[in-house]
């Protein structure tokens, strides 16, 4: 597995508890939103693994705000690394698979992504565009056997939502109660969010493409 990080110490972190269970990691210290990067991180990939057959799209930030508050220099930098991210991996990826005979490529969207929320102008319109690319990539993709779709998490307990608080000068755990009013009464786990993306991965969803798989313990119904 590669992983791509900006952070060295997180992305080693990350390594060693995959090589620490069996698995095979290297990190690729790159940033998404540049082109050079996301090339040399894909030529890496095919380097040390042989084929490319996954890619997940998983880079992300969050500014709350409204259109009014918002700068336009985070208006740029949230596009970026949410969007233009999955742009440029695909492109440099996309071939790689079609060498291979296909793959899976899964994008991180949101439940901000189906529906919008107060505050988060940016986040939401980021969101709502890796839905409509994933679906689109999906069509085009599929004839080379790549399956395209993307994961619509709920508030789940990562620093990003903590970060969320931050931003919206609020208590941590006063935020992380709030976002527990949903019917399954809790927010999400990491590891729950990874599962879902190790089924798009997999060959249990083969006949899955082009679809926003909602993981949120009910707070869009």
């Amino acid at each position: 597995m590669g992983i791509l990080d900006v952070d060295e110490a997180n992305g080693k972190s990350a390594a060693d508890e995959i090589t620490a269970s069996g698995g095979r990691a290297f990190v690729e210290i790159a940033d998404v939103t540049r082109a050079g990067d996301c090339r040399r991180a894909v030529e890496r990939a095919i380097r040390e693994l042989g084929a490319l057959h996954v890619l997940f799209n998983n880079a992300g930030i969050i500014r709350r705000a409204s259109v009014v508050e918002l700068s336009e220099e985070d208006w740029i930098r949230v596009m970026d690394v949410n969007v233009k991210s999955i742009f440029l991996l695909s492109k440099f990826a996309i071939p790689e698979m079609t060498r291979s005979g296909g793959g899976s490529i899964i994008n991180m969207s949101s439940g901000w992504g189906l529906a919008a929320g107060a505050r988060a102008a940016v986040y939401c319109a980021s969101k709502g565009a890796v839905v409509q690319l994933t679906r689109a990539m999906a069509i085009d993709h599929g004839p080379q056997n790549i399956r395209v779709n993307c994961l619509c998490p709920g508030d789940t307990d990562t620093p990003m939502l903590r970060e969320e608080a931050r931003q919206l000068g609020e208590s941590g755990q006063r935020f992380l109660a709030e976002a527990a009013h949903r019917p399954l009464r809790r927010v999400g786990k990491p590891e729950e969010i990874a599962r879902a993306a190790l089924y798009l991965a997999s060959d249990a969803s083969k006949f899955v493409t082009g679809t926003s798989l909602v993981i949120d313990g009910g707070g869009l119904a």
